[in-house]
């Protein structure tokens, strides 16, 4: 069925359904290397070093003026296909050679940004949202870049130039729960396979590939070593390699930039965005999508770009402490365990990425306008729950977000009057066996975490004195019985909530 264009102004018309355009290729980070779109590449032949997708014909989107794009994504809102409802209403931007018969919609991307209540923005000091990526198809952000990279895929499948795909990925959890997700919705086509760091991924987490059909690996240590591994079986066999060394992945998680800009009517004055960082494809994608958005001219101003790491597993943080950017050297680190399970990487693959676009954005920016900041578990902890319990369903990296905000609003990176976007990459009940276990106060040593008392809520059984006036699904009470018990129960709530 096609749409009534005619509901659209005149001069956009033409614009509202995309053709495929441009030319898209792979560039190395190292040696500049140019490679087709049409290979599964992860990383460069000739050097090794990871990849971004570039498109040769960019130029062409500055012939459209930045209030007419503006213009085309709004009214991109009205439409029905299902293609361009995701986060290819920036099809331009993201995947332009991409068809829209090649493109993988479940429902990802326009996730809500909800503003913080009163009391909790006092208690920060700052004005913030959170942007709800856990309302995403398998609950996480992840599915931003899986559906970009299984987009990739599909077209290169329609186009005949690859079948039988197997996908891998390593993943401390939501990269699985995506990877199988998308994966499955093209299967027979494509099959998935996930390494995961035994017993280091939550049950719900683990859950979620199983559930999608994903063969599923667990082997000894901690992620960087399934990556490791999966970096192997990408380099010798031909496979499909999902984890966020795939430039595709990129392309889709850039897609958040695009709708913070949308949400705020294009205004990024004033505006900081807060995400935490695990293998670094998040914030690297961040901050290219502004990047682009910039070039074009869709926005007239670069936000502040905060990244949040936890000190159990700050390799970035590290990278930077250093002023001087000869100086600068990268060193992994040895993960300690974190509540912020999903950002527990110590080798993050898109370092290179970072270093690029960060200095990019920031010679754009005119100044430096893109910060680390490391937070402790307590911290993590205590701010998710703070945010939980005022309103908010954010995971433990949307309390690391909270928790970087406060450290950068007290060290002055973030002042008053600007307005903090904060990403919950996950939705709350992925990670709430650490809430569980900080209610319970059985967190191991290792988490270096207190419960604090004021934060842990219970339930609190509330049972009648006389035994016989228990109620259970093989004994059912007599009116009588059970109008006493209703008595008995309900006064002694009355007292515990003091009516």
């Amino acid at each position: 069925m096609k749409p009534n264009l005619d509901i659209f102004p005149e001069e956009i018309r033409p614009y509202i359904i995309p053709e495929p355009k441009g030319e898209l290729y792979y560039k190395c980070l190292g040696c500049d290397a140019e490679y087709s779109i049409e290979k599964l590449l992860y990383v460069c032949p000739e050097c090794n070093q990871v990849l971004l997708i570039h498109d040769r014909h960019e130029d062409r989107l500055k012939n459209i003026s930045g209030a007419t794009w503006q213009k085309i994504f709004d009214c991109r809102k009205m439409l029905k296909i299902p293609a361009l409802k995701g986060i290819y209403r920036y099809h331009e931007f993201i995947g332009p050679s991409i068809p829209l018969s090649s493109i993988l919609y479940l429902g990802e991307g326009h996730t809500p940004m909800v503003e913080a209540n009163p009391l909790l923005q006092d208690s920060v000091g700052v004005k913030f949202y959170y942007k709800n990526d856990g309302q995403n198809p398998s609950a996480s952000f992840k599915d931003r870049g899986m559906a970009s990279a299984l987009s990739s895929i599909k077209y290169l499948i329609d186009q005949k130039l690859v079948s039988d795909v197997i996908a891998v990925c390593a993943s401390t959890g939501d990269t699985s729960a995506a990877a199988a997700l998308y994966a499955s919705y093209l299967g027979p086509l494509v099959k998935s396979a996930v390494l995961l760091p035994h017993k280091k991924v939550t049950s719900a987490q683990l859950a979620q590939p199983l559930g999608s059909g994903a063969k599923v690996f667990e082997i000894p240590g901690v992620f960087d070593d399934c990556m490791k591994v999966v970096e192997h079986l990408s380099g010798k066999y031909p496979v499909v390699l999902l984890n966020s060394k795939n430039a595709w992945r990129i392309l889709g998680q850039e897609s958040y930039s695009y709708e913070i800009a949308q949400d705020f009517d294009w205004d990024m004055g004033g505006k900081v965005v807060i995400v935490p960082i695990g293998n670094a494809g998040n914030i690297s994608a961040v901050m290219n999508g502004f990047l682009k958005f910039h070039r074009a001219g869709i926005i007239n101003r670069l936000p502040k770009i905060i990244g949040v790491q936890s000190e159990h597993a700050d390799p970035v943080y590290k990278y930077y402490l250093e002023p001087d950017e000869e100086k600068r050297e990268f060193v992994p680190v040895d993960t300690r365990p974190s509540v912020a399970q999903a950002a527990m990487i110590g080798d993050p693959v898109s370092m290179p990425r970072v270093v690029k676009i960060a200095g990019e954005y920031n010679r754009v920016s005119g100044q430096q306008n893109v910060f680390v900041v490391q937070v402790k578990e307590q911290d993590i902890m205590d701010w998710q729950l703070q945010a939980n319990q005022n309103g908010h369903i954010t995971c433990t990296q949307g309390g690391e977000c909270l928790a970087g905000l406060v450290s950068a609003r007290a060290q002055g990176i973030v002042t008053g009057d600007e307005t903090a976007i904060l990403d919950a990459t996950a939705h709350a009940i992925k990670f709430s066996g650490f809430q569980d276990m900080y209610f319970k106060k059985e967190l191991p040593e290792s988490y270096g975490i207190q419960p604090d008392d004021a934060f842990i809520n219970l339930p609190d059984l509330i049972s009648p004195d006389d035994p016989d006036l228990i109620p259970s699904q093989e004994k059912r009470l007599g009116k009588s019985d059970f109008t006493r018990f209703v008595d008995d129960v309900s006064g002694k709530i009355a007292k515990r909530l003091d009516l």
